[in-house]
């Protein structure tokens, strides 16, 4: 057996290697990268290694709080060695049945269901799990490495293959420890600056790293080949046996309702609601009171004004808090606060993130962890039930389908990519090629059916997910999101987009709210988490922006054309996207991402 290494420093992520050379897997090497996890898991740490594999941990515990339930989770009896970042929500049921299968616990742990369950099911021990999760096993009899992503890739999963080793990790940063190809990758880019910074699996920014797509299992060979699998694709289309909007509107109800309690009860420790003052978050709340929880934790955040754009929304969240008698904390940034901690935000991104709220996600989860450390938020209501805009411009729109997405989401035409980017970044229009491939997958009945599943399963992953997940695991926090809830998922997905967007979108979730929640946060105008400091480039944040595209290092790295990048800087308010952020902060963001991260 190999060694292994209690590290009682608090240095939940995950990382390690596979070697197919004649090389060990190096401790140093592991505890580089289990350094660049460190803040996702502070509780404990752990690390171990045999021969040409090895596993490093970091824990953030909250089920099962003994020593019991430490990783790297060895299991000598069965063989195998599991290292996994998440939370199993039906993990409870799951060890009743694999205990009347003849299997015994050593602990109450969520990871060790997830050891017994692929031992009992192999590779379709994923088709059984309901969470979040990513995780690796190491099966020393079969001498193969089992790799798994939840099916909303709701927890990230990178890596980096080479004809030496398969290297993995909760976050890019870790992996750059490990000598890779930080080179950027093209097709990357294109999508970066056109899908407001998504860049769909397998593909990241560098070419050195890929990421596993949701839903998508590896078995990786010691001789190096590798086997991919993808293991769930939810339909876009009616059910045979037709229901009325009332029927679809009340298995919301309950499915959401379900979704949530199973997010509270898979917990050791209390839970709290992340409450932005938006239908989504007041109807967690709404519904965790209807289930007879009392002990609920709010936290709201906001910021300074500019001009007529308000920078919170605690005229609505109040109302909640009063309501249902919230124990709430709520905090106001000063927009002089923001700068100072953009740095940090960004080193905590495990890929470039343009959205404004990145930053108040990060420094709102620095409060709520002095507090507690899970919290439900709303995040994928507005996708999985169209609160959207732009989704009613899309279907109004003629032309094709691609032309008709493009128009109302895509951030800068491919002519004006062409003139951002140097010419060694020229190579095709690869987010309409993505596009393509995406809307003519099976199984989706209209255009508007295509554009939710896309967003549903593939966009809202790298956007809106990530980012949650980065900015709260930066401070040991974690995050459920029951909208995300792949039952819930399909459900919506085989709902007539017609109901969806019924009175500007989301109309099952407002019928639901109706007698629940004040009608003022129901009829309320769709909002978006407010950062006007970086919406309105303007002052010490324009200095900023202009400094760092004009730095000798981003001259020198050759991504953007200075000229066009000049024109920029000089009239930002002309340089806005379709969904109204600003073009601008997207390339700064990037390009200091890449500082920060990447460079040397």
């Amino acid at each position: 057996m190999g060694h292994f290494t209690f590290l009682l420093n608090f240095m939940c992520g995950l990382c390690g290697q596979l070697r197919f050379d004649t090389q060990v897997v190096s401790d140093d090497g592991l505890k580089a990268m289990m350094q660049k996890i460190a803040r996702r898991g502070p509780d404990s740490s752990g690390l171990w290694v045999d021969g040409n594999i090895g596993f490093g941990h970091q824990r953030l515990a909250i089920i099962d709080l003994s020593n019991h339930a430490h990783q790297p989770m060895i299991d000598k009896n069965l063989g195998l060695i599991l290292v996994f970042n998440g939370t199993i929500y039906n993990y409870q049921a799951l060890r009743q049945d694999l205990i009347q299968q003849g299997y015994q616990f050593f602990s109450y742990s969520d990871t060790e269901v997830i050891i017994k369950a692929y031992h009992h099911w192999g590779e379709d021990c994923v088709m059984h799990l309901d969470g979040m999760f990513a995780f690796c096993i190491w099966n020393k009899a079969q001498n193969q490495l089992f790799v798994a992503r939840d099916r909303m890739g709701i927890k990230p999963l990178y890596f980096n293959l080479t004809d030496k080793v398969f290297s993995f990790a909760s976050n890019i940063q870790a992996l750059v420890t490990q000598g890779i190809d930080k080179s950027i990758n093209p097709i990357a880019l294109q999508q970066q600056l056109s899908l407001h910074g998504v860049v769909p699996a397998p593909n990241t920014i560098i070419n050195g790293v890929n990421k596993i797509k949701p839903a998508t299992t590896l078995t990786i060979s010691t001789k190096g080949k590798v086997v991919e699998k993808t293991y769930w694709q939810p339909k876009a289309v009616r059910p045979e046996k037709a229901l009325t909007d009332e029927q679809f509107i009340q298995c919301t109800y309950e499915l959401l309702t379900k979704s949530v309690l199973k997010r509270m009860n898979a917990a050791d420790v209390p839970i709290g609601v992340l409450l932005s003052g938006g239908l989504d978050s007041s109807l967690l709340v709404a519904l965790l009171r209807e289930a007879e929880h009392k002990d609920i934790r709010t936290f709201s955040i906001g910021f300074e004004d500019i001009d007529d754009e308000v920078g919170s929304e605690f005229e609505y969240s109040d109302q909640i808090v009063a309501q249902f008698k919230t124990q709430h904390e709520k905090y106001v940034i000063s927009n002089s606060q923001v700068l100072p901690r953009l740095g940090e935000a960004v080193a905590n991104m495990s890929e470039p993130m343009v959205a404004q709220d990145a930053v108040a996600f990060y420094l709102l989860s620095e409060q709520v962890s002095k507090h507690i450390k899970v919290v439900l938020s709303g995040q994928g209501a507005d996708e999985v039930f169209a609160g959207y805009f732009w989704y009613e411009r899309m279907q109004a729109q003629i032309g094709s389908e691609i032309e008709r997405f493009t128009k109302h989401y895509v951030d800068r035409s491919y002519e004006e990519y062409l003139q951002t980017v140097n010419q060694q970044y020229h190579s095709g229009n690869h987010t309409e090629t993505w596009l393509h491939r995406e809307f003519t997958k099976a199984n989706a009945d209209t255009f508007m059916d295509k554009v939710f599943r896309t967003d549903i399963t593939r966009l809202v992953v790298d956007d809106p997910v990530k980012r949650v997940d980065n900015m709260t695991m930066a401070w040991g926090l974690e995050a459920r999101v029951p909208f995300m809830d792949y039952k819930l998922v399909e459900h919506a997905l085989s709902m007539p987009p017609s109901l969806k967007m019924f009175n500007k979108g989301k109309h099952p979730l407002k019928q639901i709210a109706r007698g629940l929640l004040p009608d003022s946060v129901i009829d309320r105008k769709k909002s978006y988490f407010p950062m006007p400091a970086l919406k309105y480039v303007r002052g010490e944040f324009l200095d900023f922006m202009s400094d760092i595209l004009t730095s000798s290092k981003c001259v020198n790295r050759g991504v953007f054309n200075q000229v066009f990048i000049d024109k920029v800087i000089n009239k930002p308010r002309n340089y806005m996207t379709a969904l109204n952020g600003s073009r601008l902060w997207h390339l700064v963001l990037l390009e200091y991402w890449l500082q920060i991260n990447i460079d040397e």
